[in-house]
């Protein structure tokens, strides 16, 4: 039997009271060449349940596995072990949510939670607070912008060239409407990053500079003498992270100076699943707590001396007038800040760099068996787990051969990069603690192979 919601008598009724003469009436606005012309093509009008269950099931089959091939995959997105305990626990009556509380002061369970996740972050981030997360290490990089501007009152940004391309495409999209200016360019195969560039071009219009680490290509630069230079001209140092495995390796952007540190969650607990949803990471100094957008949960103790947790702070439009509001898109990934949490408290300080030490002895390994291929050159000399070879041609058929294959064999930049003649041969490779030396040694002679 079919369900039907609303009678046609229902749908007349709300037309009149809308004003609409037909349901057509209602899409009036939207270009006729936008509009479906009817039905649409090659899909079925109905069809039962068993029937699309097997449908889908086909298509899925067209997928490549992660963790039934070689996978060398990164850019922003990586694929670690996440314990079985993690989505057990994330499933408890007494966590599930993929949301906030609207009551918050009710629900002490989740405010404890995002108060512990807020304390991870900030020792991870080496700021001195941290909020309770953001929708995603892009969005995340647009607020701390649009931070700076409000915090030094300027509107010229500038972007590192080794900042993620997905990021630095999020921004120019906002900053069409808030007018900031973003000044930015690619990268360049070569071991240096553009710190240099990115200090002579600091003026007293300057709000931010913003800087990825380990950047794109998987290159690690010293922050301090980029943050004394903006401190300098009165602008902020705003650091992105995207593997936050990494710092358990290497110096924290917060000890380095960054007044704001961003980045994505997603390498801690919390799977590929087709690109989302992910956990934005958000940590900055104590002094610019009044300008950090989303919610901040506190500990305080109640009328009877118990502790208890609290929203703290909370400057999105849902709470406040909307014109004191620090954003409206800062809400906070609830579930999968919690996915962060568990596998974070599971980890603990010490398995956090033992798993770091894993990834980049892995990496170290790869990089060297790799660069032995005829033709393929190391373009780093630091790294954590993630590196750019540069191919003797363009890497993009190389990366689509090999994927035929059946291995992931990294990110083309000619993918990220289109328009940039002078990264098509760049091939970003990540190694994390699921791939193994057999899953190298097959990449390095497939790739001898592919290139000969």
């Amino acid at each position: 039997m079919r369900y039907l919601p609303l009678t046609q008598p229902d749908r007349d009724a709300m037309l009149r009271v809308v004003g609409a003469d037909s349901i057509d009436a209602l899409f009036v606005d939207v270009p006729a060449q936008a509009q479906l012309d009817g039905p649409i093509h090659d899909l079925p009008m109905h069809a039962s349940e068993l029937a699309v269950e097997r449908h889908m099931t086909a298509l899925a089959r067209k997928n490549t596995i992660a963790g039934e091939v070689p996978f060398f995959l990164g850019c922003g997105a990586y694929r670690h072990h996440v314990p079985a305990s993690v989505d057990h626990l994330i499933q408890r009556g007494e966590f599930l949510t993929a949301y906030t509380p609207y009551q918050p002061e009710i629900a002490q369970g989740t405010l404890q939670m995002l108060f512990e996740f807020q304390t991870q972050v900030a020792r991870l981030l080496g700021t001195d607070v941290a909020n309770a997360s953001m929708y995603d290490g892009s969005t995340a990089c647009w607020e701390a912008i649009v931070m700076a501007r409000r915090i030094t009152r300027r509107s010229k940004a500038i972007l590192s060239a080794g900042l993620h391309p997905h990021y630095v495409s999020v921004a120019k999209t906002m900053a069409k409407y808030t007018g900031d200016t973003l000044e930015t360019t690619a990268p360049w195969l070569v071991a240096d990053t553009d710190l240099d560039r990115l200090i002579a071009g600091i003026d007293d219009e300057t709000s931010c500079v913003v800087v990825q680490y380990p950047d794109i290509l998987g290159r690690i630069a010293d922050l301090r003498p980029l943050a004394d230079a903006c401190h300098a001209k009165k602008a902020l140092l705003v650091a992105v992270v995207t593997e936050p495995v990494a710092l358990g390796a290497i110096v924290s952007p917060g000890e380095m100076d960054a007044d704001i540190v961003v980045g994505e969650g997603q390498s801690i607990g919390v799977g590929l699943q087709f690109g989302g949803p992910y956990v934005g990471l958000f940590g900055c100094k104590d002094k610019y707590v009044r300008q950090m957008p989303g919610r901040l949960c506190g500990e305080t103790i109640d009328a009877d001396g118990r502790r208890g947790f609290v929203l703290t702070l909370s400057t999105r439009e849902q709470h406040i007038r909307r014109e004191k509001a620090t954003s409206n898109i800062c809400t906070n990934s609830g579930l999968c800040a919690l996915a962060f949490s568990i596998h974070m408290t599971l980890l603990g300080e010490a398995g956090l760099r033992a798993l770091a030490a894993t990834n980049h002895a892995g990496a170290v390994a790869a990089a060297e068996r790799l660069s032995q291929v005829p033709g393929v050159r190391l373009v780093n000399d630091s790294f954590f787990n993630e590196f750019t070879l540069e191919l003797p041609k363009a890497a993009r058929p190389v990366v689509r051969t090999l994927a035929d294959r059946g291995m992931l064999a990294g990110v083309s930049l000619g993918r990220l990069y289109p328009d940039e003649s002078g990264l098509t041969n760049g091939l970003v490779v990540a190694v994390t603690e699921t791939t193994t030396a057999d899953d190298v040694e097959t990449l390095a002679t497939a790739l001898t192979e592919v290139l000969a």
